[in-house]
């Protein structure tokens, strides 16, 4: 029988920490459904300790997820192993996951700690975690690649030896070569006689080198037994290893590792989809797998090699990953049954509060075009989910601009009961929507990136604004869509506004 590999999903923990990537709690709940759905073994939910945000979403995590372990990562801390335990004291699945620096470079200049503090804390921390009823334990040595070899064998020795029972060997900066990544763990698992056995070899790799894939790889091939990866590849930096690039490479190559997973591949495009639009991180156009690219063909060789047989230039599938080369439409007579079938075909599953929601945005959306695509439903739905409970709204906004006139804006503004209107100048429309929006919140930002890009094809294509404010040194991220490309840069806006409340406000609560 094929060695079974444990996908083991950062997508929602490191992948989230990839600047601009921030999400919801009601997007990191939807991202986990569809991560368990797609097959996923472990979902890392969060870092519980490090915010209230954080730790709710955890919780919230736990409760949703049916089917993938639910993990909490915790620094070699009892408050951190504390803050897991809670935030996952509901979930039957759970898991977490300790971690501590043993590199040279991070041991003396962020830890300030001896090789011996490290290993007694080492001891102390999973031992404690072991305590607080945690059966699965994963233990991480920071930036392993950079350790030196006798050091990284008794930090992990003695993480075993207190009850860990997976060992994570994490590339951090992206500095290792598959050669020697891969060598390491042979001569890990020779090292220590419980991996593989009792205890899983998991490999954590970032692509700074553009080598997490492959190193990823050499260590299956070494003997590993879990991947830790992200969907799209999002991660901190140059991001993390791709879920969808390892999951497909041992699949077409199976002849050569001879390995599974559990991942229902066909939900792969449309889960990446969802979590595109939910970040608003855009893929390039030649992204493995996945970049609109990979399945078209310029070249008249190409072409007509496809044509006699597709085997001649695509190596696998398209349908097999779920990307469909049929656009299926939907209209302003598709019923809210149709419109839920299609989200489920597309690994999207809402409750009954987020599916009126959405089906009202969904019936504005089909009145102002002929046809609603999958790009537009994506979209929305990423807007159902991106949506704050409280904060400012945009109730009305007006724009006067042209060659000869000044820009021009008026917005009118609510919160809760408090009704407030502005009008400013600007260099633009949207500048002068900005101020407008200043002038109402009494809070002025600096616009730091602002990115607009069309959502489907057309003339009526929406418009998707994604951009970052700086409100006095807080920077928070705003996206909004329509088929306005001013009234989506304003709610764009909005949303980084009420982002930075939101943030302030956990930042107190943290510091109480």
């Amino acid at each position: 029988m094929s060695r079974k590999i444990t996908i083991f999903d950062t997508t929602l923990r490191d992948g989230e920490q990839s600047p601009g990537a921030s999400m919801t709690v009601e997007q990191k709940v939807e991202m986990a459904e569809a991560l368990d759905r797609l097959g996923v073994d472990r979902i890392e939910a969060g870092f519980p300790v490090s915010s209230p945000v954080q730790f709710d979403a955890v919780k919230r995590i736990g409760a949703a997820v049916k089917k993938a372990t639910v993990v909490g990562l915790a620094r070699c801390r009892k408050g951190d192993i504390d803050a897991v335990r809670d935030s996952l004291a509901e979930c039957s699945n759970r898991m977490i996951h300790v971690f501590i620096a043993t590199s040279p470079l991070h041991m003396e200049h962020k830890l300030r700690m001896s090789e011996e503090e490290v290993l007694v804390s080492i001891t102390e921390h999973v031992t404690y975690a072991r305590k607080q009823g945690f059966d699965l334990v994963e233990f991480s040595p920071e930036d392993a690649s950079r350790t030196e070899w006798d050091f990284l064998v008794k930090a992990l020795r003695t993480a075993v030896d207190a009850g860990a029972n997976t060992l994570n060997i994490p590339d951090t900066v992206g500095y290792a070569t598959p050669e020697e990544y891969g060598q390491q763990m042979a001569n890990l698992k020779k090292a220590i006689p419980e991996l593989g056995d009792t205890v899983l070899l998991s490999t954590h790799c970032h692509n700074d080198l553009g080598l997490a894939v492959a190193n990823s790889l050499a260590a299956v091939g070494a003997g590993a037994n879990q991947v830790e990866v992200t969907l799209n590849g999002i991660g901190e930096r140059a991001g993390n290893a791709a879920l969808e690039e390892l999951v497909m490479a041992l699949r077409v190559r199976k002849d050569y590792w001879d390995v599974e997973t559990n991942i229902r591949t066909e939900y792969l495009y449309p889960t990446s989809r969802l979590l595109q639009s939910i970040t608003g991180l855009i893929i390039p156009r030649n992204k493995p797998i996945f970049g609109d690219n990979v399945f078209s063909h310029e070249s008249g060789i190409h072409q007509h090699g496809v044509i006699k047989k597709r085997e001649t230039y695509e190596i696998m599938d398209p349908v097999k990953i779920g990307r469909s080369r049929e656009s299926l439409v939907m209209g302003r007579h598709s019923g809210k049954h149709a419109l839920k079938q299609k989200l489920e075909q597309y690994n999207i599953g809402l409750t009954p509060e987020q599916m009126d929601a959405l089906y009202e945005k969904f019936i504005v959306i089909a009145d102002k075009k002929k046809e609603v695509n999958d790009e537009d439903l994506f979209t929305l739905v990423s807007g159902v989910l991106g949506e704050l409970p409280s904060g400012w709204r945009l109730e009305s906004f007006q724009t006067w601009t042209g060659n000869n006139v000044i820009p021009s804006a008026s917005v009118r503004m609510t919160r809760g009961k408090e009704v407030r209107q502005g009008t400013e100048a600007g260099d633009g429309p949207i500048d002068a929507v900005f101020k407008s929006i200043d002038e109402c919140s009494g809070i002025p930002g600096r616009l730091t990136e602002y990115v607009i890009q069309a959502v489907g094809r057309g003339k009526d294509a929406q418009g998707q604004v994604k951009l970052q404010v700086d409100f006095g040194g807080v920077i928070a991220d705003g996206k909004a869509s329509s088929t306005d490309i001013i009234e989506a840069s304003a709610l764009a806006y909005v949303n980084a506004l009420n982002r930075m409340e939101l943030m302030d406000t956990n930042r107190e609560k943290a510091s109480l």
